[in-house]
């Protein structure tokens, strides 16, 4: 993985506000300051419309701030062209969506592979790796399969395989158990722990408490603020 920032800090989020034009002035984020030290496990909370999904987007620069930094890995995101921005987006973040995102036409492990033909890995190479992390998340049967031919649960854990690819910095999972039920989801929770026991940093944001507090501490956002920090026992 990319070494972080002297800090330690992965993820620095310095006084950043993010406004949309809607018709009139819409703040999403209003003047947050967040840090993700090298090797968290962070979760955030908060209801419909209270900026989580928009911090997500901007630590994984899918966007970029009205005013204030966002760095990852020792850049900011403001400074960096849309080049830069796919380029840090392919080689040190992961993403994990609640609705997989998978291609539909390409089989579990081509999907996989699909962050490592962007960073230019040799096809040997990239289809070995995927073949590995499949098969380390249980799908080693399930290779040449193609989405439909999946359940959820197993699309999931296709997109974490993705996600995994090129050893990110950063994992940025939305909502990751929001389509498969309870017991999947709590396998899939597993799966994460897991990787943030090998050193990957994690940044999930979720609606539901008992998956929040799979996480080290749990951030509460209401309107685009923070308004509480929470440690919760798995810190322990």
């Amino acid at each position: 993985m990319a070494e972080s920032s002297e800090s330690g800090a992965v993820v620095r989020v310095q006084n950043v506000t993010k406004e949309y034009e809607l018709g009139g002035t819409v703040t999403a984020l209003d003047d947050v300051t967040l840090e993700l030290p090298e090797s968290s496990y962070t979760a955030v909370m908060g209801p419909s419309g209270s900026g989580k999904s928009t911090l997500l987007n901007l630590i994984g620069a899918l966007d970029t701030p009205t005013s204030g930094n966002v760095t990852v890995d020792s850049r900011n995101i403001s400074t960096l062209s849309e080049s830069e921005r796919a380029q840090l987006r392919g080689t040190q973040l992961g993403f994990i969506f609640q609705t997989f995102n998978l291609m539909t036409r390409l089989t579990a492990l081509e999907n996989a592979t699909l962050p490592l033909v962007f960073a230019e890995w040799d096809r040997t190479q990239r289809q070995t790796r995927a073949q590995d992390l499949l098969e380390g998340v249980g799908l080693g049967d399930r290779i040449h399969h193609l989405p439909r031919e999946l359940s959820g649960g197993q699309r999931q854990r296709v997109a974490i395989a993705r996600a995994l690819a090129t050893d990110p910095t950063l994992i940025l999972a939305d909502e990751p158990t929001g389509n498969v039920d309870t017991e999947t989801g709590n396998e899939i929770m597993e799966l994460l722990a897991e990787t943030n026991k090998r050193g990957n940093t994690i940044l999930l944001v979720t609606h539901e408490r008992r998956i929040a507090e799979r996480a080290d501490r749990i951030i509460h956002m209401t309107d685009g603020t923070i308004t509480r920090v929470e440690e919760t026992e798995a810190t322990a």
